[in-house]
């Protein structure tokens, strides 16, 4: 925000913040007796997923890069099977999940290459 860094000019960096403020948009839909259960949980997985991209592109090494980005790929798998569940306990539609899916889709083909060209460095 105030560090004007080369990552936050990726197009990623932006797919993953809107993942996070579409996350929390989706999960004001949940009950509210699951609070502090199955919306915190997305919510944190959702944060992870930036907060760790972001760390990985601040990385030096190739080694702590993949690191980061292998566990910011891994939060976005708890993401999406939370919101599997959400779906499974009709919190959730999968229409309601109709511009988090991209977005999903797209974070993790990207972090799965960044992944991997970590490993070619």
């Amino acid at each position: 925000m105030f560090l004007k860094l080369a990552h936050t000019n990726l197009d990623t960096y932006q797919h993953k913040k809107n993942l996070v403020i579409e996350t929390y948009r989706i999960s004001k839909a949940i009950p509210a007796d699951e609070r502090f259960a199955l919306t915190q949980q997305l919510r944190r997985a959702a944060v992870s997923v930036h907060l760790n991209f972001a760390e990985g592109c601040a990385r030096l090494s190739s080694a702590e890069q993949r690191r980061f980005m292998d566990i910011a790929r891994a939060s976005l798998v708890e993401v999406d099977t939370a919101l599997d569940i959400a779906v499974a306990l009709q919190y959730l539609t999968q229409d309601d999940l109709r511009d988090l899916g991209p977005l999903i889709s797209r974070s993790f083909t990207c972090l799965s290459g960044m992944i991997k060209n970590c490993g070619n460095a």
